[in-house]
């Protein structure tokens, strides 16, 4: 069969494949609503689906054969140039998959995979996706080399240049893996130098499904100028921002990556010093487009992605976004039945952003506290742990003596004012009126 190859006007034309089976978790029609979703943020055009319900995979092709010869066909009447199963494919499965079709056949994670690395901008991103990448690729060399396949037979020569080629690429593969994974392990240390620069002021990291708008959250909140398009994926990096949530408080606020259904192991573990932010983080904001009626099923995907990350026990406020494009009250009186505390907002719109800052300034005032010390100016120890655990709000100095206001956690305050009694038994830290 001839192939029909895109060029830089075109668009791939794709075929996308969905199995019901008794294990999977989320509806089919869904499923394929948002794979399509993903293609089209990929850059591929969607022609057809194709859906399937079977009690059992199959192992060689994922499909049976009957639904494989009916794709063929499909792909040659409609110039498909790729097919994308909404589930994983073991490499042997895309394999034969490939031969039987004879077209390109890719699996769910790799789309993601695909999107993630033409999204990717910074040093750590690009790290993380080239990493994730190199680590789906590895078991599926042998699929690349189908060229070079080993020769047959016993005796002498029947080592054939397939598996020198393979073991070459296995090794250069390898090699650049542990590169990378010694990269991230500088940027994250550099992560962690800025985290703790960050000791003493409130942290709030935004999390969610993809493209609920978190991006456009943070903007309003800071103007802070992140990339904001009504694509899956839009942005890859975490940015934090100074948000001033009145005239005496303000917090840093972090957009994360956005999470996703059947999301690629190896992606979350490369993105695990990104996602580090939700863990040092003092409140959770999840965010949740109230407009998409999947809302239920992208929460439930978040809590999955959170405890992964052992973050699901994190102080949080549920966010409900879009609630401009809701038109049944109803659906709004329930919402805050089953979510007591959750606020509705509208970021674009800016609806909603002074309830959602005063429930951060009341987190905020019930985790940290004002204090005010007096000390012995030549008392380093003491003024380095303060300027490491707290927000230093005003700072006098008179003779030998400092007066320092700051703001910090509790449990902070009581180890600097433990200190003090300890090895001075004098300046006891005040409280602020």
């Amino acid at each position: 069969m001839s192939k029909t190859y895109p060029t830089q006007e075109t668009k791939e034309r794709a075929l996308l494949v969905g199995i019901q089976s008794p294990a999977s978790l989320f509806p089919v029609d869904d499923c394929l609503e948002e794979l399509a979703l993903l293609a089209d943020t990929a850059g591929v055009d969607v022609i057809l689906t194709v859906k399937q319900t079977l009690k059992h995979i199959d192992a060689g092709t994922y499909i049976g054969k009957g639904k494989v010869q009916e794709i063929a066909d499909k792909v040659v009447e409609n110039k498909i140039q790729v097919v994308i199963f909404d589930d994983d494919l073991s490499p042997a499965q895309t394999k034969n998959l490939e031969k039987s079709i004879q077209c390109k056949i890719i699996d769910r994670s790799a789309l993601i995979l695909d999107i993630f690395a033409k999204r990717a901008r910074t040093r750590e991103a690009k790290t993380q996706v080239e990493l994730a990448q190199l680590q789906y690729l590895l078991p599926r060399l042998t699929r690349i080399w189908t060229h070079l396949e080993r020769q047959a037979g016993g005796g002498v020569f029947t080592k054939g240049p397939g598996e020198t080629q393979l073991e070459t690429d296995r090794r250069l593969v390898g090699q650049r893996i542990a590169v990378l994974k010694e990269e991230l392990k500088k940027i994250e240390s550099q992560r962690k130098t800025q985290r703790a620069s960050r000791d003493g002021i409130f942290k709030v990291a935004l999390v969610g499904y993809t493209n609920v708008g978190k991006s456009t959250l943070l903007n309003t909140l800071s103007d802070a100028g992140v990339f904001v398009e009504n694509r899956l994926f839009a942005t890859l990096d975490a940015t934090s921002r100074k948000v001033f949530l009145n005239k005496d408080y303000e917090c840093i606020i972090t957009d994360t990556v956005g999470f996703i259904r059947k999301l690629p192991h190896d992606l979350v573990a490369s993105f695990r010093s990104t996602l580090e932010e939700v863990h040092e983080s003092d409140i959770l904001l999840h965010v949740v487009d109230l407009s998409n009626h999947l809302f239920d099923e992208q929460m439930e995907t978040v809590q999955t992605v959170l405890a992964e990350l052992k973050a699901s026990e994190k102080p949080t406020i549920i966010v409900f976004n879009k609630v401009d494009r809701i038109t049944d009250d109803t659906l709004l009186t329930q919402m805050k039945k089953r979510f007591p505390g959750s606020i509705y907002i509208s970021a674009a719109r800016r609806i909603g952003i002074d309830k959602l800052k005063n429930a951060l300034i009341a987190q905020l005032q019930n985790d940290y506290v004002v204090r005010t010390i007096k000390m012995d100016a030549s008392d380093g120890k003491l003024y380095s742990m303060i300027r490491h655990l707290t927000e230093i709000l005003h700072e006098s100095h008179k003779e030998t003596r400092l007066t320092i206001k700051f703001r910090a956690r509790k449990e902070d305050a009581e180890k600097i004012e433990r200190y003090q009694q300890k090895y001075k038994d004098r300046d006891k830290i005040s409280s602020t009126a």
